[in-house]
């Protein structure tokens, strides 16, 4: 992954991360167990949804119906090039060993939260890398993953393009700033 790249899903995650910190204190809510604040760590999906309307300046929910599949695609396809491996940049992925004994709280530490599911070649790959498997083993998982993020990649710019062409030049500059477009 290009560091551009990486950088503006950084970029998507903290801005939707604050934006429905932002959006849970207008409501009096914080962060702790049910707020979505940053301390919460609960995505409300709802509400960061409303942050984006609110960012792309949407007051009439004619127009956000019609607009809001179109972001979900994105973030969707943005998540799903990300495949689980934010969490293990921020320390949450497994760091060697087999999974056997994973804990049921958190699956092994590679599911959910930042990032999402990783997908079947990533969970291949980090398998590979986990059992010490053979060079050439790891170089085929290797290949197998590079060739599904690209497809993702491809899904990303797809729907990203799909989103623009309904946008006006200030919603399309704002979706740029929040990483909902390049």
């Amino acid at each position: 992954m290009k560091i551009n790249q990486l950088l503006a899903i950084c970029g998507v995650a903290a801005a939707l991360f604050l934006g429905a910190g932002n959006v849970s204190a207008q409501n009096g809510g914080g962060g702790g167990n049910g707020g979505g604040g940053r301390g919460g760590g609960n995505f409300d999906p709802a509400r960061i949804m409303d942050n984006v309307r609110e960012q792309l300046g949407f007051t009439n929910d004619t127009d956000w119906n019609a607009i809001q599949p179109l972001v979900q695609k994105v973030m969707d396809a943005r998540r799903d090039t990300m495949g689980g491996g934010m969490g293990r940049l921020f320390g949450r992925g497994n760091r060697g060993g087999n999974n056997n004994n994973a804990n049921a709280n958190n699956n092994g530490g590679r599911r959910g939260g930042f990032g999402g599911t990783p997908s079947p070649e990533a969970e291949a790959l980090q398998k590979a890398i986990d059992d010490n498997a053979p060079t050439a083993q790891v170089k085929a998982a290797l290949a197998k993953y590079h060739a599904s993020q690209k497809d993702k990649q491809a899904k990303l710019v797809q729907a990203q393009e799909n989103l623009r062409k309904v946008l006006t030049v200030k919603q399309e500059a704002q979706a740029a700033l929040l990483g909902l477009v390049e």
